[in-house]
């Protein structure tokens, strides 16, 4: 009978989450504790947000959602192996570094599919806290990934159409999300992350310029953090605060998260965003618009040798 209804209480639970489950006593509020939260680690590029996010998840018993990036969707269905590059957007970090004025708008292209990635890891993250009251920790977000499409615009790697059509997703798609509850920015001066760049040794990412990791910092700062600061808490710590994984515990448990829109929700409000985040079919649906952009229409002759190339 349960498998026919559809009904699990766990994540662990193959059956599928639905309005009878709900009817019949699964609700989130039961499930929640104080470590019930999503937190996102934020910062430029080598500032060591994954290091951090790891060890916060660790330390506190959250669930570590690794930095979304141009496979996600590959690394958590099928097999867990990487597609082709058709099937993943037709982009590339290592492109964008090469070559992030290429008049291909491969730029574009790049963002838009990390969006969509951000996107489901998010919805995914959202499921996870919702179905086992297991809070998350996130490499970024779905409320930062703009940084990077500002300072593209800034350094002349997209055109002011793609902005607009960028804002049109973001309108409809970050208003389906509850957003976290708390963010963590680690500030890192940008000659100190050309440092650790050059360190890290990866010839692609040593072709970042200085201007670029600035125009991130500067959206950050003046946008990002401004914007979050009235919908959660706002951690901020530098590069040597950031070392100390307990300190930033302690700061984060002395937060008292009591403003933002997760103090609204209740068990019917949870229910449906629990049966949204469920589906990724109608999380990728908000993507799509029926217009004309150069970077990322695909037309049907080509639309149709990709599928077919993927099924075979």
């Amino acid at each position: 009978m349960l498998v026919e209804e559809g009904i699990h209480t766990s994540v662990q639970c193959k059956l599928r989450y639905g309005p009878l489950a709900f009817v019949l006593g699964e609700k989130t509020t039961k499930k929640l504790t104080q470590y019930s939260k999503v937190i996102t680690v934020d910062g430029n590029i080598c500032s060591g947000k994954g290091k951090l996010a790891k060890q916060i998840a660790e330390k506190l018993g959250l669930k570590h959602f690794p930095e979304a990036g141009i496979h996600y969707a590959d690394s958590i269905t099928g097999d867990g192996k990487t597609l082709d590059i058709e099937f993943n957007g037709n982009c590339s970090l290592e492109k964008f570094y090469d070559d992030p004025k290429s008049n291909d708008g491969h730029s574009y292209r790049l963002q838009s599919w990390l969006y969509t990635n951000r996107l489901l890891q998010y919805a995914d993250a959202l499921e996870h806290l919702l179905s086992t009251g297991q809070g998350v920790v996130l490499e970024r977000s779905i409320f930062s990934d703009f940084v990077f499409l500002e300072a593209m615009l800034k350094q002349g790697f997209i055109r002011k159409q793609c902005v607009e059509h960028y804002n049109d997703v973001k309108k409809v798609t970050i208003c389906e999300y509850l957003p976290p509850h708390v963010v963590i920015y680690i500030d890192v001066p940008v000659p100190e992350i050309q440092n650790r760049i050059q360190k890290k040794g990866n010839p692609h990412e040593m072709k970042i310029t200085s201007a670029y990791l600035q125009d991130i910092e500067n959206a950050y700062k003046k946008t990002f953090l401004p914007e979050m600061s009235e919908k959660c808490e706002v951690l901020l710590c530098n590069a040597r605060e950031a070392e100390d994984t307990e300190k930033v515990i302690e700061d984060i448990e002395r937060l008292k998260c009591d403003k933002g829109p997760w103090l609204k929700q209740d068990d019917r409000t949870f229910h449906h965003l629990r049966m949204l985040v469920q589906n990724k079919l109608d999380v990728l649906n908000f993507t799509s618009f029926p217009v004309y952009l150069p970077e990322i229409t695909v037309g049907s002759h080509q639309s149709d040798r990709i599928f077919n190339k993927f099924r075979a």
